[in-house]
């Protein structure tokens, strides 16, 4: 009868089996996409990390380490949503140079009076049909502004000629930027070693629009002006009894890539505390010559560089207007 019995539960036994090993088939299954998924956060590519976690994975880890099984919420429904908005205007070209600001950069107004030309013109023979707008870059201390300049155009009655009042003075014709902004930036660069890029940065975070090809333009413009103030206090440099020169190495113009050139400046120093540099691309005594010019007469005060000496030597004819050739070490 035990024998009877035992045959006829076989089948059952056997379909729990089947069962016990579908569910662990299952398990493995679960487990291995997990582990697969983990493998992905920690070694995969930096987009595949930044995948979320897919919610069947993560209710089916929770349940396997004993945790509640959180429904996942149905998504909420998206509502589609139309509208319009106007295009943002790109900040206006103010004049034909191109000047180009927003309305945070504070502007000044300056009025300009009538055309010398109506001084003896009564005002019954005149009449104002438009004014003439011209804008120009300045500066103050720590911030920029822009100056607005308003000309009358004024028509005579009597004759109707259409006068003008002239444009104010400029240091530089047909310009946008004043004389303040030409100074404080040359200032910036060679005073406090501020270069154009970081000053075109800051111009372009003050709201104004300005190409680094114009600031450099101006800039070299500016430097012209300055050149005849240069030369004149040069040549008042070198007419002292006593002078001071030296020789300071700098890096300029690109040799190669990744290397720039060695360049000297060649400061002079002289008997009214005025200095001045003057630039060559070698050391060679030959530059002692050319700093100094051919009507020294005094004394030089250097260090032990030998192109000095030998400045000396190769001028005999001048060695009796040489007083003295002193050698400062430091």
């Amino acid at each position: 009868m035990n024998a009877v019995q035992s045959v006829a539960e076989q089948p059952q036994n056997i379909t729990a089996v089947h069962a016990e090993v579908a569910a662990l088939k299952e398990q493995v299954a679960q487990l291995k996409a997990q582990l697969d998924w983990f493998k992905r956060q920690l070694f995969g590519e930096r987009s595949e990390k930044r995948l979320l976690i897919d919610p069947t994975i993560q209710g089916n880890l929770l349940a396997g380490l004993g945790g509640e099984v959180i429904a996942t919420p149905a998504p909420a429904e998206k509502q589609k949503i139309s509208y319009e908005r106007r295009k943002p205007r790109a900040p206006g070209t103010v004049n034909e140079q191109g000047l180009r600001f927003d309305g945070t950069v504070p502007v000044e107004t300056i009025y300009l009076g009538p055309s010398p030309e109506l001084a003896n013109v009564p005002e019954d023979h005149q009449s104002l049909i438009s004014e003439k707008i011209s804008y120009r870059l300045a500066q103050r201390p720590g911030s920029y502004v822009i100056l607005k300049y308003v000309r009358q155009v004024i028509k005579r009655l009597d004759t109707d000629e259409i006068i003008t009042a002239p444009a104010a003075a400029n240091v530089l014709d047909k310009s946008i930027a004043d004389v303040s902004f030409l100074a404080g930036m040359l200032v910036d660069k060679f005073v406090y070693h501020l270069p154009l890029y970081r000053q075109h940065q800051r111009i372009k975070q003050s709201g104004i629009e300005l190409s680094r090809t114009t600031l450099t333009h101006l800039a070299s413009r500016a430097i012209d002006l300055l050149t005849p103030i240069y030369t004149a206090q040069f040549e008042h440099i070198r007419a002292s009894r006593v002078l001071t020169m030296d020789e300071t190495p700098i890096k300029a113009g690109r040799k190669k890539k990744g290397k720039l050139r060695q360049a000297y400046f060649w400061p002079i120093y002289g008997e009214a505390d005025e200095i001045a540099f003057s630039y060559s691309s070698s050391r060679a005594s030959r530059q002692v010559r050319e700093v100094l010019g051919d009507n020294f007469k005094g004394t030089l005060i250097s260090d032990g560089y030998e192109a000095y000496e030998h400045y000396a030597r190769r001028h005999p004819e001048r060695l009796s207007n040489i007083l003295s050739v002193i050698s400062v070490i430091p």
